[in-house]
């Protein structure tokens, strides 16, 4: 593991406690209130957040994966020329990841309506399916950025046996 990722985690966490420590000896501790700041925050603006975690990090997965199994395609296309067309298997299989993600953004879409005048946009109805949204957004969203590069390393695996073996290419589709 390099410096500058001790770095990147380190100093934020170390400027956190130091605010931290900084609010509660100069006894502004309560300034820090996590749930005054769920409660003042809009149901909605959570409900969205977590379409746009959904679909971005599912749209993230599979283009990671693409690009994983691509760069295999094209380097093992050097050796074994034929295997450039019946590996895209592996990139539709990413692609699906995509689309999943997609289709489930739609889902959660459907489950906001639009707040009406006469009735109060703060109600325990709208605080749960906000962040029911948007935690159910955040978990779909992180499984299929997982998927995605597992399907890619998958699929950058079936391109390099298949560059090696041509008997190989069956039995590791099975497997992906």
């Amino acid at each position: 593991m390099a410096y500058g990722s001790y770095a990147t985690i380190g100093f934020p966490a170390a400027a956190a406690t130091i605010f931290g420590l900084h609010l509660l000896l100069t006894g502004k501790g309560e300034t820090f209130n996590v749930g005054a700041f769920l409660e003042e925050t809009s149901p909605y603006s959570w409900a969205t957040l977590g379409v746009g975690l959904c679909l971005g990090l599912s749209v993230l997965g599979a283009g990671w994966g693409i690009f994983l199994t691509g760069a295999s395609i094209i380097g093992g296309g050097v050796r074994a020329p034929r295997i450039r067309t019946k590996n895209l298997i592996s990139i539709v299989f990413c692609e699906v990841v995509a689309i999943y993600g997609v289709i489930m953004s739609i889902v959660f879409v459907q489950k906001l309506s639009p707040p009406s005048a006469d009735i109060s946009l703060y109600t325990p109805s709208n605080y749960f399916t906000g962040f029911a949204l948007f935690w159910g957004g955040l978990t779909v969203g992180l499984c299929n950025l997982f998927c995605g590069i597992a399907v890619g390393m998958t699929g950058s695996t079936a391109a390099i046996a298949d560059a090696a073996d041509g008997t190989l290419f069956v039995r590791i589709l099975v497997v992906e």
